[in-house]
């Protein structure tokens, strides 16, 4: 008869520590936690920590430092929802090790965010330069590229420009209605009742219909306020580039417009969740999107530029990148690489300008077998040099240098769509994704 089998024993769970346990041997010594514990602790913090009072009565705040290492090791790990980061703060042993085993709660965690959004921009610049310090960012390589993430907002409660008319003069016939109605109504009750009666609040359907179109006129005063601000801008650049080169502004009479300039067209859209946001394509189609832009060091692969946009173009990100870059890094750039989305004359002139040595796509994808125009010299010269066989050997570089960036935020991350809701605080966001990506690359690279 075989003998009884043998297993490994365990722990009673119900047996009391007789010594106080030390949390140093919760987590293998090379574990992210501690890499993001010594580099929070290397942060300055001091424009966080002002805004905080010094004295006062009432429940004392966390310790802003150890939020911020929950924070960054949360989206580091690919957990972006404060509820999930609370439930974590409970379950996982490297979150408790990092809270020093404090349990916020969802809210306290979701205002500590909210809070401090705007130093995340600073927090990432630091996070940067450590990592110039430590040998690993030398950017005299820079490529550079765009992805749209979806907003925190839904496309279908977005609305556009002809419809906000419909539904503004539609509601505005039926609140006019509603108040007749109740005018009448409160005629009879006082002949009945007396002028001295009171009667209920307004109607529930009065209310909702007056909220809805206080709504709807809000979304179009923003639409039209924004539109006249775009064609402004397009002006004065036109006029700009018109003086420059010399040339007469055309002349054209007020009826020849298809479409009155500053003024909405038709399909121009307006979200009510989020106004900052906007209708992109991206790979599944059309979303409501924002443009998060990454300039990626040509060594290390580290995002040490980072922006958020609410436009779907590309083109007028390149410049400001690359000054971010050189002012992030404190060195210069001698070379830089982009896709098709960030072709334009002004680009390619910009970058002689600087003594830059520019790789940008003139059609999809590296193709040169597009047609420029005669009056556009720096573009016909960036098509020159990608024909050669040294120019189409640089341009190939851009793929692997800085489209890895976006599947590391995307794909191991997880980051596919923002939190928060309008333009500062989904760029303060886009910062601290982007800090906890490059400290997660850190610790690899210096492993």
């Amino acid at each position: 008869m075989n003998g009884m089998a043998r297993f490994k024993k365990g722990q009673d769970i119900d047996q009391a520590y007789l010594l106080p346990p030390s949390v140093r041997d919760w987590l293998p010594e090379d574990h992210l936690a501690w890499f993001i514990e010594e580099a929070v602790e290397s942060l300055d913090i001091d424009p966080l920590l002002d805004m905080y009072r010094q004295s006062g009565k009432g429940e004392l705040p966390y310790d802003p430092r150890m939020m911020l290492r929950v924070l960054i090791f949360a989206y580091s790990t690919g957990v972006f929802s404060s509820r999930k980061i609370a439930a974590q703060l409970r379950e996982n042993i490297a979150f408790r090790v990092l809270a020093q085993n404090q349990m916020p709660s969802h809210r306290s965690i979701c205002r500590f965010r909210e809070l401090h959004i705007k130093q995340f921009d600073a927090l990432f610049v630091q996070v940067v330069r450590i990592a110039a310090e430590a040998g690993l960012v030398k950017i005299g390589k820079l490529a550079i590229d765009g992805s749209k993430l979806k907003a925190n907002a839904s496309k279908r409660k977005a609305m556009s420009y002809s419809r906000m008319l419909e539904e503004e003069a539609r509601l505005e016939r039926e609140v006019a209605a509603i108040l007749k109605l109740a005018t009448d109504e409160d005629a009879e009750e006082d002949e009945e009742l007396g002028p001295d009666f009171r009667g209920d609040e307004l109607p529930e359907e009065l209310r909702l219909r007056e909220t809805r179109l206080q709504e709807i006129r809000a979304a179009r005063d923003r639409l039209e306020k924004r539109k006249a601000e775009e064609a402004l801008e397009a002006e004065a650049k036109k006029k700009a580039d018109d003086e420059e080169k010399g040339r007469k502004p055309p002349k054209k009479r007020p009826g020849a417009w298809k479409h009155a300039p500053g003024k909405p067209k038709p399909k121009d859209q307006e979200n009510f969740t989020d106004p900052d946001s906007r209708i992109m394509k991206d790979s599944k189609g059309f979303e409501q999107c924002y443009n998060a832009q990454v300039a990626s060091d040509g060594k290390s692969r580290l995002i040490v530029c980072a922006a958020v946009t609410n436009r779907a173009a590309d083109n007028a990100d390149l410049q400001p990148l690359i000054a971010g870059a050189m002012e992030n890094v404190q060195q210069p750039v001698n070379r830089v690489l982009a896709d098709a989305g960030y072709r334009s004359e002004d680009n390619f002139q910009a970058l002689e300008a600087s003594g830059i040595d520019g790789y940008i796509s003139i059609g999809g994808e590296g193709s040169t077998k597009v047609t420029v125009g005669k009056d556009r010299e720096a573009s016909r010269r960036m098509q020159r040099k990608l024909r050669t066989k040294r120019g189409r050997t640089r341009y190939r570089e851009r793929k692997h240098l800085v489209e890895p960036v976006f599947g590391w935020l995307k794909s191991v991350l997880g980051f596919r769509a923002f939190s928060l809701r309008g333009l500062e605080k989904v760029s303060g966001e886009f910062s601290l994704v982007s800090a906890a990506l490059n400290l997660r690359r850190m610790k690899a690279l210096l492993a």
